[in-house]
């Protein structure tokens, strides 16, 4: 398929305002434009900011888990408000402004957010739903930039080599354009907030695919070297809240790994491998040499019986493109009562790499008793009323109430060959069932992915063989006992997708 201290005194905080900048202009190789300001500077003219200037957008997600995650980040930016006897902020979830699913993709939003905060407001401050905010501080950061100007702030990320998730941007040099961690938090004044809001009207969104949100955000606002460049700001952070490096951030992270209780048992998970006969002597022996042991229940479903794999025939010819009919057929079989009764599904491709021992930890967050489908995000058309849909190279993970009230809806394939992760987006869309994102399912390598922002995860699944070592990526990045920090080796192959 198609394819991250108030505390110093005046005078030093201003000397080290100014080497931040330098740093910074001698990075990027910023002009004037790109510092938007004559005097280059972060002038403190907004130093009596209080909160009612900000207004806070979760990136939260409809899923029970994922709103109580966002409630309880709400209600401790709330309750610190309170501690600072500052009037309460404006706290919004995304998933709650409209009832366009594609609210999660942001730039669609920007006019709402001019028209209803663009007189009243400077800052607004996009927050995930784990990320940790230390509210005083944060007023400090945003206080040292005059919000009367353009400002995008965040933490930068990079990529070391051009990438197919990012269409392989900027071939010649990728380092050089940064785009924001969303987890450390970013933000965007109001000035540039209307002014991203009255292009959006005047040149409505063109992109047919959200892929990588943080990435196509900044490159919207860069807009082909018209428009700004990110700025960093290092208190913005994604250390861990306990890290001795944390003091100094405004935002922090959580514990990497999902501390939800018990993980759910290998019995609960039945694991369905989608191949072909011509991948059998290529792929299927990298699933056996790495994850399949940790699988209790699992079933190989090709366009052949072999029975020394073994592989089940469904009886639905190889496509070349998409594998919708293979996918639905899958979960037919799955709900029929042919295979062992359990309470989730995980669908993958032959060339996935996966965790199953961390997505049965996952799992262990979400009610099974709910339609999930659950995986890594992409959308389609989403400023046109389009839909999101769960990429299949990172794995597909549903369920059973999710399969069943699918099947019952009537909803298939167009074609056999019809993209099936697509098609699945379109029919959960239609059935008013929201997918829920993880960031820890890719569609790509490790090295498609910005070497910072896998560094606070602990990562379930890559996809993908070509042009690596996939036993040795998976011993690196997802063997139990890995760290979770693997060495990142940029591919300096030439990029041709097998």
């Amino acid at each position: 398929m198609l394819p991250n201290n108030l505390n110093t005194g005046p005078r030093v905080a201003r000397y080290l305002i100014f080497l931040s900048f330098f740093h910074y202009n001698l990075v990027t190789g910023s002009s004037k434009k790109d510092l938007q300001s004559d005097d280059a500077m972060n002038v403190a003219s907004n130093s009596q900011l209080d909160l009612r200037q900000i207004v806070f957008g979760i990136q939260s997600q409809s899923n029970s888990l994922h709103v109580q995650r966002a409630e309880r980040l709400r209600a401790s930016l709330l309750q610190q408000a309170t501690d600072l006897t500052e009037n309460p902020p404006v706290v919004l979830f995304l998933h709650t402004l409209s009832d366009n699913e594609g609210d999660w993709s942001i730039l669609p939003m920007l006019p709402h957010f001019s028209k209803t905060f663009g007189k009243n407001s400077s800052w607004l401050v996009f927050l995930e739903e784990d990320t940790n905010v230390k509210v005083g501080e944060l007023l400090g950061v945003l206080a040292k930039f005059d919000g009367t100007k353009e400002w995008f702030l965040g933490k930068p990320l990079h990529d070391e080599e051009s990438t197919i998730i990012h269409h392989y941007a900027f071939a010649e040099n990728p380092p050089q354009f940064k785009y924001p961690d969303f987890s450390a938090g970013w933000a965007l004044s109001l000035p540039l907030v209307r002014r991203l809001a009255d292009r959006i009207r005047d040149e409505p969104l063109k992109s047919d695919f959200t892929i990588d949100l943080k990435h196509e955000v900044a490159l919207y606002i860069w807009n082909q070297g018209q428009g700004l460049r990110l700025t960093a700001v290092p208190e913005l952070c994604t250390e861990l809240q306990d890290s001795p490096r944390a003091p100094h951030c405004a935002t922090t992270l959580s514990a990497p790994a999902p501390a939800c209780g018990e993980a759910v048992g290998k019995e609960d998970v039945f694991v369905a491998v989608k191949t072909c006969q011509k991948f059998h002597t290529e792929r299927v022996p990298v699933v056996k040499e790495t994850w399949e042991q940790e699988a209790s229940l699992l079933e190989y479903y090709s366009d052949y019986a072999d029975p020394s794999i073994p592989t089940i025939n469904l009886g639905v010819p190889n496509t070349e493109r998409g594998h919708c009919g293979k996918t639905f057929a899958i979960l037919k079989q799955f709900a029929s009562g042919a295979v062992p009764v359990t309470k989730w599904l995980i669908i993958v491709d032959d060339d996935t790499l996966i965790s199953l021992p961390r997505l049965r930890a996952l799992l262990g967050c979400y009610d099974a008793s709910e339609p999930v489908c659950l995986g890594e995000r992409y959308g389609y058309g989403l400023s046109q009323g389009g839909y999101s849909y769960i990429t299949g190279g990172g794995g597909m993970v549903f369920s059973r109430e999710a399969v069943l009230q699918l099947l019952q809806s009537g909803c298939k394939c167009y074609s056999d060959d019809a993209p099936d992760d697509m098609v699945l987006g379109m029919c959960f869309n239609a059935l008013g069932l929201a997918v829920t994102h993880s960031p820890l399912f890719h569609q790509a390598r490790p090295e498609d992915y910005a070497r910072d922002y896998l560094s606070h995860q602990v990562p379930i699944s890559f996809h993908k063989h070509w042009n690596i070592d996939p036993v040795a990526v998976f011993n690196s990045w997802l063997r139990e006992g890995a760290p979770t920090t693997a060495p990142h080796q940029p591919d300096k192959t030439p990029k041709t997708e097998l």
